[in-house]
């Protein structure tokens, strides 16, 4: 907390909106080093998706990572919106890629993967270049 001795105001830290970095916001605010707890959750939370991924498929995982970052460009940001709408938003493309990879060849079936890529793939590598052009060229 900082305070205007001139104008005899003190002037609050302002909260965070989001719960995601409200978990952070605390530790700042002490001067604590949360870096290394933070590492070690994100490196736990990838370990627990990819069994997750291993177990239900690629396509559902690659679905998973390509949805949010889709909402994130049509502006998306707060991340109380940003869960849900991923959850509807993977789900309905998943059924829509399913129900279309079992009628465009009506006795065979197409892998949904293939479709979901067919999507995705274009997708992410304009998220690579976009990166990149935001951190100005290569890493």
């Amino acid at each position: 907390m900082t305070r205007d001795y001139e104008s005899g105001e003190s002037e609050e830290p302002k909260l965070p909106r989001n719960f995601f970095t409200a978990l952070l916001f605390p530790a700042n605010l002490t001067g604590l080093a949360h870096i290394g707890i933070y590492t070690l959750c994100l490196l736990f939370l990838g370990l627990v998706r990819s069994a997750m991924i291993g177990i239900a498929g690629i396509a559902v995982g690659f679905v998973g990572l390509i949805v949010p970052h889709m909402l994130r460009l049509l502006g998306v940001r707060d991340h109380r919106l940003l869960l849900p709408a991923s959850a509807l938003l993977g789900g309905s493309l998943l059924i829509i890629a399913d129900t279309l990879a079992r009628t465009l060849l009506a006795p065979r079936q197409l892998p949904v993967g293939i479709l979901t890529a067919l999507v995705g793939v274009p997708l992410f590598l304009m998220l690579l270049h976009h990166g990149r052009s935001l951190h100005g060229g290569a890493r």
